[in-house]
């Protein structure tokens, strides 16, 4: 039995969880009388069972007690990323069928969009915390009339996290609930406890937004086993290196772009601040380069772990420090499926030769309000078997290898990006013949997006017109998604059948090297 109910019992006065910039600490006891007073709101406003609602917050100390408290309501939460647009938002909270809306003031801007815009007409009531804005309840004002104590019908509720498809639009990835009770630990602790040693003494420092999901998961989880989260509102390369000394932290998690930030220090700046502490630092979410992952081996010692996997949960590969030396690029072994190398027709592969990897698991899931990409998720013969769409290979020992990116997905700085947004929105401008946006080589991001843009009139090809399209990206979509540049071609390779060889595009700007993981 794992859960903040049980430490506010055992260890009330224990820190849940603490601000990096602010120091505020909330304790196991305040969680979780908190989510309490949020779950009987919940019911109050109608909630039950297998509803849903959406968190549209900055880092802040209210996030966890929103998802606590669905979590022990048995509703779906779904974290939205701070950094959309009110219509990006907009779909979202009307996809996943959220029946609620939280917000805060630091996210003011926008949360005044959605409601001038009248962006949420099906949410119920929406809520903001840490002030007032027109249009919102405050949270802190509604939670105040409700009990501390439990609900009478406590039962497990779950995230559901949304990423981009191939069409563009985000995608629920949903799981059924199971009807089970709030404290069973569930697979992620399990993984924690026996990978990675987590307990009830871990301190984990989250770096990351949490409406991600391995910060909010892995958090989450820490929070189930009685440990204690440092929760930073923003990275920042040399503030996380304080916060390891000052807090003592156990445990991190980071994505490589991270890794690269502090190493770019000067040295005297990295040598400064105690690490010792730390016994795991795990990697995960984008392709780490060789050199980085090595220095990193040998700044902080053989404490770096990484782990491949998706929030579809069918699949997870890990392997520590040790292993990657002797396995240099590998993504690490599938612990919880087998795993099977396919090529177009689904036949499998044998060891060292690349297609697709589908995992064998158990694991259910489905892709909301989309049967289409759901059915294309799985084997044509072997309906156990799923893809994440990614392409790889395994080598003798059974460590797996990723050779190229689903749908050639950008990931920059840990973030998933897929072109095809941009695309459309780009071919609608009048004067844009042809369009494909790629990712190009970033230092420090791995990746950024690039337009490659086939103008109607080659004479509108130059400057003026690459800051128009530029601006014209931003006024529709979030910045993350927008090109940070464009180039121009006459003409773009095209099958007659219509299909884009953006290979051949993507391959000029690698310059032959090897933009997969290596």
């Amino acid at each position: 039995m794992m859960h903040p109910s049980i430490h506010a019992k055992t260890t009330p006065d224990k820190a849940a969880y603490i601000m990096a910039a602010t120091g505020e600490t909330v304790t196991y006891k305040e969680l979780d009388e908190r989510s309490n007073q949020l779950a009987h709101m919940f019911r109050d406003a109608g909630l039950k069972y297998g509803d849903s609602i959406a968190i549209f917050m900055d880092n802040n100390a209210r996030f966890y007690e929103i998802c606590w408290a669905a979590q022990r309501s048995g509703l779906y939460y779904t974290a939205v990323s701070s950094r959309l647009t009110a219509g990006e938002i907009a779909y979202i909270a009307e996809d996943c069928g959220a029946k609620l809306f939280f917000t805060s003031t630091a996210l003011a801007p926008v949360a005044a969009e959605l409601i001038s815009g009248n962006h949420l007409p099906k949410v119920e009531r929406k809520f903001i915390v840490g002030g007032t804005l027109a249009g919102y309840e405050s949270l802190e004002d509604a939670r105040a009339k409700f009990p501390l104590t439990p609900i009478a019908d406590e039962i497990s509720g779950i995230d559901m996290l949304y990423s981009s498809g191939t069409t563009g639009r985000p995608k629920g990835v949903r799981h059924e609930l199971t009807n089970t009770p709030i404290d069973e630990p569930g697979a992620l602790v399990g993984l924690g406890m026996i990978l990675y040693a987590m307990d009830n003494n871990t301190i984990y420092l989250s770096p990351a937004p949490l409406y991600h999901a391995a910060p909010l998961r892995w958090s989450m989880s820490v929070q189930k086993l009685g440990g204690t989260v440092i929760v930073m509102e923003h990275f920042d390369a040399e503030e996380s290196l304080k916060l390891i000394e000052k807090y003592k932290a156990t445990h991190s998690q980071w994505v490589p772009t991270m890794f690269v930030r502090m190493l770019k220090m000067p040295e005297d700046v990295r040598k400064k601040y105690d690490v010792s502490s730390l016994k795991v630092a795990i990697h995960a979410a984008a392709p780490c380069p060789i050199p980085v992952k090595e220095q990193m081996i040998e700044w902080w010692g053989p404490v770096i772990y990484e782990y491949y996997a998706g929030s579809e949960g069918n699949g997870f590969c890990a392997l520590n420090s040790e292993e990657w030396l002797a396995h240099r690029g590998s993504v690490g072994k599938p612990l919880n499926a087998i795993a099977h190398i396919c090529d177009d027709e689904g036949k499998e592969l044998p060891v060292g030769e690349a297609g697709t990897i589908y995992f064998e698991s158990d694991s259910k899931f489905e892709y909301h309000n989309d049967p289409k990409k759901t059915a294309e998720s799985r084997h044509p013969e072997h309906p156990t078997w799923s893809t994440l769409g990614d392409i790889g290979k395994v080598d003798e020992d059974g460590y797996i290898y990723l050779t190229d990116r689903k749908a050639f997905m950008i990931i920059s700085g840990g973030v998933n990006i897929y072109p095809q947004e941009a695309e459309n929105l780009l071919v609608m401008h009048p004067k844009v013949a042809d369009v494909a946006v790629i990712g190009v080589p970033n230092e420090d991001f791995g990746e950024e997006v690039k337009a490659v843009v086939q103008p109607v009139d080659w004479a509108d090809a130059g400057p003026a017109f690459e800051a128009e399209l530029l601006e014209y990206c931003k006024t529709q979509l979030s910045a993350i998604k927008c090109p940070r540049s464009v180039d121009f071609e006459e003409e773009l390779p095209r099958h007659p059948t219509g299909k884009l060889y953006k290979r051949l595009i993507r391959d000029r700007y690698w310059d032959n090297r090897d933009s997969k993981i290596v």
